[in-house]
């Protein structure tokens, strides 16, 4: 009797799913919002673009855009405005300026440093290393092993 109350349920719940419909009922302005809104950084989860939050920031500002699409706007005039608002940390490419040249060139000069450091570190330890001579028994003892690993081979 469970298993059929459990089926029933499974059952109902598959009738009543349908297809998420897009927001706007025009399929072009949608993807118009959706390639613009992909450039976009969302506020709350910020590591998810406009276009890929659920978050109900990032559906305000989809329906924010949508209007604005609408009015007639430009692309650049709709991101232009939403960095006025919400600052350049909005974009996922942010333009290159003074103050993000770090940001640009930061990992680059990070990893030139890193290689510079390694090289030298590797060459200073390269010229360190002295070569000790072994004592005579020393020499004999490993003769001695590595004749019995070749044998074994």
């Amino acid at each position: 009797m469970k298993w059929i109350l459990v089926f029933a349920t499974l059952i109902a719940f598959e009738v009543c799913a349908k297809e998420a419909q897009p927001f706007a009922h025009d399929a072009v302005l949608e993807k118009h919002v959706l390639d613009l809104a992909q450039d976009l950084r969302c506020l709350v989860c910020q590591n998810e673009s406009l276009a890929d939050s659920h978050a109900n920031l990032a559906i305000d500002l989809r329906a924010e855009m949508r209007d604005k699409i609408k009015a007639g706007m430009s692309d650049e005039e709709i991101v232009n405005f939403m960095v006025q608002r919400y600052g350049e940390f909005v974009r996922f490419k942010p333009a290159l300026r003074v103050s993000t040249i770090a940001l640009w060139f930061g990992p680059f000069i990070l990893l030139v440093v890193g290689l510079v450091f390694l090289f030298v570190h590797l060459r200073q330890r390269a010229k360190k290393v002295v070569g000790v001579p072994l004592a005579e028994n020393d020499t004999r003892r490993l003769a001695e092993l590595l004749g019995a690993d070749n044998e074994r081979r």
